[in-house]
């Protein structure tokens, strides 16, 4: 067997250089298009348009999204799903 195999991280002691993270945040626009359209959604149906699974996946994921968005704009959009949540579950 060969002996001389070249390291894939690079060589001295410290051998695995560090890397930067990628940016992940999420495009603000992108959020807001996202949020905006749920709520739309909301706001247009007369009944509950999402199964009672979705409904508490989006009553949890949506003010997750929302913190990508400025604190103020974040709040508004959350009171207004919660709004359209409440309404839609009573006409149910």
């Amino acid at each position: 067997m060969d002996d001389t195999q070249i390291s894939m991280f690079g060589n001295g002691a410290d051998r695995m250089p560090h890397q930067r993270e990628a940016d992940i945040a999420p495009d603000p626009d992108r959020v807001r298009r996202r949020l905006n359209g749920l709520l739309d959604k909301a706001r247009r149906a007369d009944s509950m348009p999402w199964t009672e699974r979705d409904v508490g996946m989006w009553e949890i994921v949506f003010p997750q999204m929302a913190n990508w968005l400025p604190d103020d704009e974040a709040k508004q959009l959350c009171f207004a799903f919660a709004r359209e949540l409440e309404r839609l579950k009573i006409a149910a």
